[in-house]
């Protein structure tokens, strides 16, 4: 068993809890985070008893960030890993007509994991270890008329860790963005997601905890997005506000 607790940030969602078991599996002390914290007292109980491992519950809310240092403060131990499995995706067509409804997908998704990061980070560093994971999204790859608000908090999301990353390299602290592409979560219910670019949660929380081992610095989820992705950043953009993806 290992002695290095692991925080997962959004700890109700699909990919936060398949995440955790993953951790679990693998002997680490979970803290689970999320909203209403108490709710998931039966995952909890089946953690530890699956496991053999300590599961420790935390309210936490990340669009209230006036909140977070107390919540840090609370934990009964500084972790050595944290994830940020924390997003919204709301709906394109909402935040077009309501900007009440994409300033809430743009604060789940970029202001609110920021904030708790950035926090996370600074103790991190004056420790001089620890490993913080962010789960962004292809999404903010390039933005696309079907979900360029989600994009776009995905976009500084990702822009985020990746200065993080250089920030804190030669510090002891490593930040791996993990960018997943289709996932078949609760969150996406109803889409009609192509299969061979469709991954499960518990695939996706393998290939991040083995990312975090490697220390990597950027996986895609599935690999092949890497190259989707690629020819999607590079088509000349006469021609990609004539596409409708």
């Amino acid at each position: 068993m290992t002695d290095q607790p692991v925080l997962i940030l959004g700890g109700r969602s699909d990919i936060g809890l398949a995440i955790a078991h993953r951790y679990a599996d693998l002997g680490h002390t979970v803290q689970l985070a999320a909203r209403n914290a108490q709710s998931l007292s039966q995952e909890k109980t089946d953690m530890e008893l699956r496991y053999g491992v300590t599961v420790s519950l935390h309210d936490f809310d990340v669009l209230a960030p006036d909140t977070h240092e107390a919540f840090l403060d609370g934990l009964p131990a500084l972790p050595q890993i944290a994830v940020c499995a924390v997003g919204y995706m709301g709906d394109q067509a909402e935040s077009q007509r309501d900007p009440a409804a994409a300033t809430l997908v743009m604060r789940s998704n970029f202001e609110g994991p920021a904030n708790i990061l950035a926090l996370l980070a600074n103790l991190f560093e004056a420790r001089g270890s620890g490993t913080l994971i962010g789960i962004s999204s292809v999404a903010g790859d390039r933005g696309r008329a079907t979900n360029y608000v989600y994009g776009a908090a995905k976009a500084g999301f990702t822009a985020f860790l990746s200065g993080l990353r250089n920030r804190l390299a030669g510090r002891g602290v490593h930040v791996l963005t993990v960018l997943p592409g289709f996932v078949a979560t609760r969150m996406t219910e109803g889409l009609d997601l192509p299969e061979k670019l469709t991954t499960d949660p518990e695939t996706l929380a393998v290939a991040v905890a083995r990312a975090a081992e490697k220390r990597r610095n950027v996986i895609y989820v599935k690999g092949v997005w890497a190259v989707v992705m690629l020819v999607i950043r590079n088509i000349p953009e006469a021609i990609f506000k004539k596409l409708s993806i």
